[in-house]
């Protein structure tokens, strides 16, 4: 289990990474299944924890109603940084499918954009917008993330 210590100002205690990542994941998925936001994600999880998060995932998931799906790579847009998911897993939560068809829908749009090196200017903001919109972010919030000339990645304790 990961275990780190972390200080924060002049509160310094142990972290339980996992614990943490899964109470996250708890309020993510009651946030879907009340309908404050169509498609919540983890934190993202190393491989390494990959198994307990995703039985967490599953067990939660359940207690709600809602489900969840595992991703070896989320898709990238102006919303996060690549590096904040490089090299990790992502878990999609989400209680309709057409959220989820919508997720691979994007997907599958930047990967053909990718292929012919496309993925980039008034498109790639058009899907970063798409995307922020699936993950029920305010309008204004979207456009701070999307316009910003540095990447604002979702802060995590690690």
């Amino acid at each position: 289990m990961s275990r780190k210590e972390i200080n924060m100002g002049s509160l310094s205690y142990p972290l339980d990474v996992i614990s943490s990542q899964i109470g996250m994941i708890n309020c993510f998925i009651e946030m879907v299944a009340c309908g404050v936001k169509p498609l919540a994600i983890s934190p993202p999880v190393a491989p390494s924890d990959l198994p307990v998060i995703e039985e967490a995932s599953r067990l939660i998931s359940e207690g709600f109603k809602t489900k969840y799906h595992v991703v070896d790579k989320l898709i990238v847009t102006d919303i996060q940084s690549e590096d904040f998911v490089k090299g990790k897993r992502s878990i999609l939560y989400y209680a309709e499918d057409a959220v989820l068809e919508a997720y691979f829908a994007l997907q599958k749009q930047i990967e053909a954009l990718e292929a012919g090196n496309a993925y980039t200017g008034a498109i790639r903001r058009e899907i970063s917008i798409k995307f922020g919109e699936l993950l029920g972010y305010p309008e204004h919030i979207i456009l701070k993330k999307v316009d910003s000339t540095k990447r604002i990645d979702p802060f995590v304790l690690e």
